[in-house]
């Protein structure tokens, strides 16, 4: 079949298309318009006619045989087949092709792991040996080499070799708008370019928006991309929980024939996970067999399709197309051979035909294809493991196979071959994981190394709760102890689907407070006032229970309170007109725990819940205003304020005994002082107060001082200083409240340095 007008070019078509979809009851229906020659507009209409092109090998010496280099009819999938089933192909096949008005690409190997396919029946009767299939994009010229291992007989080449090139097909297309004219795009129509943006360019990093439909190319119309969770890549944590027991009663290998009759099953526990359903990826209905049934679904294999991960997701659907040819019309299935298929940005593909809830016969795993299912992942996995986002979509697809018939997915069971296989003979019985690799059943590397060893992360998240953690409380955390005044938030993260998780859990105190959706990652919660432990379970569809570390959560309504409100007192240092030096001090207290104290006026400053002191200047002969506030942990606060004023004092207004003698400075206050000389001459103020300081200038030749309070001589100040410093408050006393009181300074005369200069005192009122 050649088709014109249409270029491809590499993975993508060169032609714009765009893609609308809408998530019902589990799958997705698809309108696919492009924009083909000239502007006209057309839309995706009917089935899509696919083909199959054969060419068989020329005559060898069963060592080494080639198809040189050929034009062909048009292509996207490539294989080799061979005459038997049971006969493997030892050595090698490289093929290369030509794109579609483009270039020869490079040798490429096929994979040649022979899967066997069907294990009895018509099926297994017409079935051929044959390669992994290899998608390399709309091809018209190929060229091939097959090669035997060595030259031993037994590694010969197989008869009966066939070239087998399928082209998927591209849907009919009917006009639906002028040339020039551009149709009113539907809602929720993204453009070609935005798609195309959300193609990964590698199967790492996982891409984590899969809720887009990606871009059709012209030869299907392209199934939209399911909904699905897209959580952070974690690796799955150790598994804390006592695996399921082995199910050791190995069933003797069943007599029972399949049925054609679909069978009743049971309800199932797990939602229906989204899927492209066969008439959305356009599988061709007229070349498969009835499908035949089994009785349940006891374990579920996860296979690699082998060939290129270097393909665009809006391909996919032409891929699994391609694959359901090669399946059926190549290697002589009745069917494609997997139950479902999934490509690296998550979307689910329906496979063998006969209902996804349906225990269907397929042709995946040879010796345990019945009563089993399996999934395939487009691509290969051998050095690079798929992304989280397919992780999620196995997991959801087999707990919902397995979870059907109460089949733990991180269990594991007796299965029975029932054929002789490549790696068990007919009836033996094998110990499985419930979620296996291919290669647990035969001899191969099928599903890759790197897929195969997610399969443990893959089985928890079917199973159970993969990564549950409690990531925060908006609450105030104070070392390891969450406070709150009684409501918070309360979030968490998890790896598992959150399709697969029945419910969470907040627990405090171990009893169920608040109980939220699978989907949640957050809860509002209540706490009485006192202390707690809070922690969050998870319940996953299937049953097992997983619940985080209970951290510390203490519920405090109290405000805190201050136990001595804010006061000024007067402290020793430089004296003026404009700043006198004070200290602000108080007490705060709180029920729980106290957070921090802050000075809100006549400035701001934030204290330590443990400091009850601050140095400040006031301004003398004006009232001022000292406000705090005290908070706790929870967020609750107090308050408290004191107006206080600072006056100043002269000398001149003091009682005085003894010879003084008034001295003039602009370094004094007011402009003067009083000195003396005298033994014993004394000044003396009265005054209401509060707080007191003594004001005096110190230099290295000032003497001595005797302070008297009420009356009562309380200490002796020395004035010397290495240097001269006016207006200094030389000593303070400070009392609980304001009250009339003397104080009286007497000088010493003390020996070579008699003279003392006193400036006034400062009173705060």
């Amino acid at each position: 079949m050649k088709l014109t007008g249409i270029r491809w070019t590499g993975r993508r078509i060169g032609i714009a298309a765009a893609t609308v979809a809408t998530a019902v009851a589990g799958t997705v229906s698809l309108v696919a318009v492009s924009y083909g020659d000239g502007g006209a507009r057309w839309v995706a209409d009917g089935p899509v006619t696919t083909a199959l092109h054969n060419i068989d090998f020329p005559a060898t010496d069963g060592r080494e045989v080639t198809i040189p280099r050929r034009d062909t009819d048009r292509f996207a999938l490539v294989g080799v087949t061979w005459t038997s089933p049971k006969v493997d192909f030892r050595g090698t096949v490289s093929v290369r092709t030509r794109a579609v008005g483009g270039d020869w690409s490079d040798w490429q190997p096929l994979e040649l792991e022979n899967h066997r396919g069907p294990e009895s029946g018509a099926e297994a009767a017409r079935a051929r040996g044959g390669s992994d299939p290899l998608w390399v994009g709309p091809s018209d010229g190929v060229e091939v080499r097959a090669v035997a291992a060595s030259g031993d007989t037994s590694d010969r080449l197989p008869a009966g070799l066939r070239l087998e090139l399928v082209d998927p097909g591209q849907p009919k297309r009917r006009k639906v708008g002028a040339a020039g004219r551009t149709p009113a795009r539907p809602a929720g129509l993204l453009p070609v370019a935005e798609l195309q943006a959300l193609e990964p360019t590698s199967t790492e990093p996982a891409p984590t928006d899969t809720t887009t439909a990606p871009a059709p190319t012209d030869t299907t119309t392209a199934p939209a991309e399911t909904t699905a969770p897209a959580p952070t890549e974690t690796t799955a944590p150790a598994d804390t929980t006592a695996p399921a027991p082995t199910d050791t009663t190995a069933p003797a290998p069943t007599t029972t024939a399949p049925t054609t009759a679909p069978p009743t099953t049971p309800p199932n526990p797990v939602p229906t996970p989204k899927v492209v359903t066969r008439a959305e990826w356009k599988a061709d209905e007229s070349i498969v067999d009835p499908p035949e049934y089994g009785t349940t679904v006891k374990a579920f294999f996860v296979h690699h399709t082998a060939g290129t991960n270097n393909y665009s997701c809006a391909d996919s659907a032409a891929i699994v197309r391609a694959i359901e040819v090669y399946h059926v019309k190549s290697n002589g299935w009745g069917d494609i051979g997997y139950n479902f298929l999934v490509d690296k940005c998550g979307v689910v593909f329906e496979g063998r035909k006969g209902g996804i809830d349906k225990p269907v016969i397929g042709a995946h795993t040879y010796g345990f294809n019945t009563n089993n299912a399996a999934i395939a992942v487009l691509g290969t996995y051998i050095s690079a493991g798929v992304p989280t986002v397919v992780q999620d979509a196995i997991a959801h697809v087999a707990a919902y196979k397995l979870g059907q018939y109460r089949n733990d997915p991180y269990g594991t069971v007796t299965l029975v071959s029932g054929t002789d296989g490549t790696k068990y003979d007919l009836g033996e019985s094998v110990v499985m994981n419930r979620i296996s690799g291919h290669r647990d059943a035969g001899a191969t590397e099928c599903p890759g190394d790197a897929l195969y060893s997610q399969l443990r992360a893959i089985r928890i998240k079917a199973a159970t709760m993969s990564g549950l953690a409690l990531t925060g409380l908006s609450a105030t955390k104070n070392g390891t102890t969450y406070y709150t005044r009684g409501s918070f938030t309360a979030s968490w993260s998890v790896g598992t689907p959150g399709v697969l998780i029945d419910r969470f859990e907040v627990l405090v105190d171990g009893a169920v407070a608040v109980t939220t959706a699978g989907t949640a990652r957050s809860a509002a919660v209540t706490v009485a006032p006192g202390t707690h432990t809070l922690a969050i379970r998870g319940v996953h569809r299937l049953g097992r229970v997983v619940t985080t570390a209970g951290v510390t959560v203490v519920g405090d309504a109290t405000a805190p309170t201050f136990t001595r409100a804010p006061e000024l007192s007067l402290r020793t240092g430089t004296v003026s007109t404009s700043a006198v030096p004070a200290t602000v001090s108080w007490r705060a207290a709180d029920n729980v725990a106290l957070r921090a104290t802050y000075l809100t006026k006549p400035n701001s400053v934030s204290f330590s819940p443990g400091r009850t002191s601050w140095p400040v200047t006031a301004k003398p002969g004006v009232a001022t205003t000292w406000s705090m506030r005290a908070t706790d942990w929870a967020g609750n606060s107090g308050t408290a304020s004191t107006s206080r004023t600072p006056v100043l004092t002269a000398e001149s207004s003091a009682v005085r005994s003894g010879t003084w003698t008034t001295a003039s400075s602009s370094s004094y206050l007011g402009g003067k002082a009083m000195t003396s000389k005298t033994r014993n001459a004394w000044l003396k103020w009265t005054f209401t107060g509060r707080s007191v300081a003594v004001i005096a200038s110190r230099s290295s030749t000032a003497g001595q001082v005797y302070v008297y309070v009420d009356g009562v001589k309380v200490n002796t100040v020395d004035l010397k200083a290495g240097s001269t410093a006016h207006r200094q408050a030389v000593w303070t006393r400070t009392w609980s409240g304001s009250a009339s009181h003397s104080v009286m300074v007497v000088v010493v005369g003390t020996s070579g340095r008699p003279q003392v200069t006193l400036d006034g005192i400062a009173v705060v009122r």
